[in-house]
């Protein structure tokens, strides 16, 4: 086998200045870096976490600290002619967990305190907005440049607190008061630059700045962050083919894996295809696909939102929204789906007279999402779900459709009581997120030329056609099947087709019974 190139990612790096001093892998933005800072003033940029916020930011930190050095070899270094110096004040909110408010006020302490150690303080300023605003005007008169002010993950403090409503207003009211001079500082600020998830609307930033430039969905800067696919295979197409390598894929499989899992991402309607970069970079240095950026956590408000708005897994994919939800604040929302679309666990799939059509980006998020989702649907762990899903592949893949049968029966005979499926959709459900949750091996919702099947099980040796019924017989749901032609476009092939008919009983509130054709 050929020696594998070695090169050096970076993984938990996101600072611009520690990635080009230690040689990192770098996927160049530095185009859309200068382009956005010569024509903004003012501006806010919403991404999925781990989406490369962070890096941005510090890179324009680099850029408008005038360190030259760091860009060599870049596209920044033949636009930029000047260099000139201004002072930046850089903040991130993201590195703190915010238990109780004086965690916030321990970090804002801290940052202003190191900023007043560079550009001084003044004896009357006792609050978080006058220090602040002391600080901007002083960077300003000192310097003779207007002061760079990056915010990163502004929201952080806000997004952890659904249902602690004492403890949210705490933080809001700290961080308006925090944010409140941005205002009236206008004369002395070259930038603004905000970056979060989404929008909350009485954080003063939205409410104030009402010349905020919402840059997340302008088609200029859709791939600002995150890898492009055109970069993916030009810019780390050795690192692709070594990916293979280890993998016993081709260099055409190789691309066609990491489009499956990865791929999807379009933060406007001529977006082109963007990769996650956090799963990316995981994925290329350890040669191994996994759920790198799901792994590393859902986030709880959402699925308490989730859970609030009782939204159903299975209307996600292809649902509709219009253009004016996606710049609503998150605390006045109504529908969940526009925050949904902003944490990156729905993306544009298609776009038409001002309604986007949204749907899961790719495989790592479908799985993903569906897996944090059941837990709270089933009362059992997600240890105890995996088994289940295991299992019941286990059977399918040894041909045996009883055993797979009995194996979901006894997964909904566990259900707590409380939790237990007494309408048909909370079934349809559940049923459907097991059999997702299958991966590779499963299609739900498949749609043919007289209906609609509930699943599709493939494998090497077999086709399964599964079928539910709610208060009816095996035997209804399986001349469903065959009335509807469910299994029609399988029986031509070379593989085992067999019909699975199941009922589930609301009053016993389990499965009661199913019928195996075939």
């Amino acid at each position: 086998m050929a020696t594998l190139p070695t090169r050096v990612f970076p993984i938990g790096v996101q600072d611009f200045e520690d990635l080009r001093t230690n040689n990192y892998v770098y996927v160049d933005k530095t185009d859309l870096v200068y382009q956005l800072a010569n024509t903004s003033r003012t501006c806010f940029l919403s991404r999925p976490r781990r989406f490369g916020k962070s890096l941005l930011l510090t890179t324009l930190k680099a850029y408008f600290e005038g360190k030259k050095y760091l860009f060599e070899g870049l596209a920044m270094e033949k636009l930029e002619k000047d260099w000139t110096v201004h002072p930046v004040l850089h903040i991130s909110f993201a590195s703190t967990r915010y238990n109780e408010v004086i965690d916030l006020h321990t970090l804002l302490d801290v940052q202003l305190l190191e900023w007043e150690k560079a550009y001084g303080s003044g004896t009357a300023e006792n609050t978080y907005a006058a220090r602040f605003k002391g600080v901007i005007r002083r960077a300003y008169e000192q310097t003779g440049e207007r002061v760079v002010v990056l915010i990163d993950e502004y929201d952080s403090p806000i997004l952890g607190t659904v249902g602690q409503d004492k403890l949210r207003e705490d933080l809001r009211n700290t961080m308006r008061s925090f944010f409140s001079p941005l205002k009236d500082c206008g004369k002395y600020i070259r930038l603004l630059f905000i970056t979060g998830i989404t929008k909350f609307s009485q954080m003063s930033i939205f409410s104030e700045l009402n010349n905020l430039d919402n840059i997340s969905m302008d088609p200029a800067y859709g791939s600002i962050c995150g890898i492009t696919e055109t970069e993916l295979f030009t810019c780390l197409k050795e690192s692709v083919e070594a990916l293979g390598q280890v993998n016993e894929e081709t260099y055409e499989e190789a691309c066609a894996h990491l489009k499956r899992m990865y791929d999807g991402y379009h933060f406007n309607h001529r977006s082109e295809d963007i990769y996650n970069p956090f799963s990316i970079i995981n994925v290329l240095k350890k040669k191994e696909y996994d759920s790198y950026w799901f792994s590393t956590g859902t986030p709880t408000f959402l699925m308490k939102l989730l859970k609030e708005r009782n939204v159903d897994p299975m209307t996600l994919e292809g649902c509709r929204a219009v253009s004016e939800a996606f710049d609503v604040p998150v605390d006045t929302l109504t529908d969940p789906i526009p925050v949904l679309y902003q944490s990156g666990y729905l993306t544009i799939k298609d776009y038409r007279n001002g309604i986007y059509t949204l749907g899961y980006p790719n495989e790592e998020v479908r799985y993903g999402f569906l897996r944090a989702l059941l837990p709270s649907l089933s009362g059992r762990t997600a240890i105890e779900n995996g088994m289940s899903v295991v299992d019941m592949i286990d059977a399918l893949t040894d041909g045996d459709a009883e055993r797979c049968m009995t194996v979901l029966q006894a997964f909904v005979a566990s259900i707590p009581y409380e939790r237990k499926a007494d309408n048909e959709s909370r079934f349809e459900t559940i049923f459907y997120i097991l059999f997702a949750l299958m991966g590779q091996f499963v299609h739900t919702q498949v749609k043919t030329a007289a209906g609609r099947a509930d699943a599709i099980v493939e494998n090497k040796e077999c086709v399964y056609v599964f079928e539910l019924k709610v208060d009816s017989t095996p035997d209804e749901a399986l001349e469903q099947i065959n009335e509807k032609g469910y299994a029609i476009p399988y029986e031509a092939g070379h593989r085992k087709v067999v019909k699975v008919g199941v009922n589930y009983d609301r009053g016993a509130r389990g499965i009661t019974g199913w019928k195996i054709e075939g």
